[in-house]
């Protein structure tokens, strides 16, 4: 059996009068991420860890984001299409590892909507999916409530 481990990274600015969509669900908030799409940071790193993990590149190569058929898209659907891509090469999900870095809004009341949402778009088991959540204890972009990262790392496998 063959396993890989890819890591991703991803941020966003925030601004004032846009949909927070953080795991495939909006949050309640005063403040949105911007992005081409609907900006989900969460998805981002996911779909980067696990495409790295394939050594398929990266989001961004497979959905540019100067392509207008990607205006706005839900990110569950690249998700979901990223999940397709590495199960086509004959590689299987084993679990993802993330950190979302948030000054506001409290995000671990959220974290079990997330997996759940995730794990159906994904076909995997939710407790493949971990998310943690932490400040930049007001410090950089993130502790002034200017954006949001997520680091995420995630194990697939070939057999």
């Amino acid at each position: 059996m063959k396993i890989r481990v890819g890591q991703g990274y991803d941020v966003h600015k925030l601004g004032e009068g846009e949909e927070l969509w953080l795991g495939g669900i909006q949050l309640d908030h005063t403040h949105g991420l911007i992005g081409h799409s609907d900006a989900d940071v969460l998805i981002h790193a996911i779909c980067d860890a696990v495409l790295g993990a394939a050594n398929m590149r990266d989001i961004g190569y497979h959905f540019a984001d100067t392509d207008p058929q990607y205006k706005g898209i839900d990110s569950k659907i690249l998700l979901k299409d990223v999940m397709k891509i590495i199960r086509a090469e004959g590689w299987e999900f084993g679990n993802v590892d993330c950190t979302i870095v948030a000054q506001r809004p409290k995000i671990n009341p959220h974290i079990p909507a997330m997996k759940k949402c995730m794990a159906e778009v994904m076909n995997v088991d939710e407790e493949d999916i971990s998310i943690k959540a932490t400040t930049s204890e007001k410090m950089g972009f993130v502790g002034r409530e200017e954006g949001m990262a997520v680091h995420a790392v995630a194990l697939i496998t070939k057999a």
